[in-house]
């Protein structure tokens, strides 16, 4: 039986605390994850978000969302 992508979501977070869209793409093959935690609030669950920044293969800075479960 295959697992929808929000439970993936929830699971992964209650296994590593938080999940940035580039842990759900690589980890969890979800494209959108912001759509994702748009349902999941919707059906009740609260997230904590912060900016976190890094540098892509080309040394340029990117920013992305980290997501919480609180």
């Amino acid at each position: 039986m295959k697992i929808p992508q929000k439970q993936r979501v929830i699971d992964y977070i209650n296994k590593f605390g938080s999940i940035s869209s580039w842990e759900a793409y690589s980890d969890l093959g979800i494209t959108q994850l912001g759509a994702r935690i748009d349902q999941l609030k919707k059906e009740g669950y609260n997230f904590k978000t912060e900016w976190e920044s890094s540098k892509n293969r080309f040394g340029d800075k990117t920013e992305y969302k980290r997501y919480y479960l609180i």
